[in-house]
């Protein structure tokens, strides 16, 4: 079962994570000159039905991208 990262907040966080990160920051560049989001269909038929969810191929291929 191909899996899908999503971000919630939570209430009582006082400090925002987009707070302390810098504008100039290469995921944050990534992000905004790539959109990866075709990953999901394009990576579709290679999961089950059945079972856990996997990590999110987006997430994967950022830490491909990365390593």
């Amino acid at each position: 079962m191909q899996g899908r990262k999503e971000l919630q907040p939570k209430m009582l966080y006082q400090v925002h994570i987009d707070s302390l990160v810098p504008e100039d920051n290469f995921y944050r560049q990534l992000s905004r000159a790539i959109d990866l989001n075709f990953l999901y269909k394009a990576t579709e038929p290679y999961y089950g039905k059945e079972g856990q969810a996997s990590i999110d191929p987006v997430v994967f291929f950022k830490i491909c991208l990365v390593s």
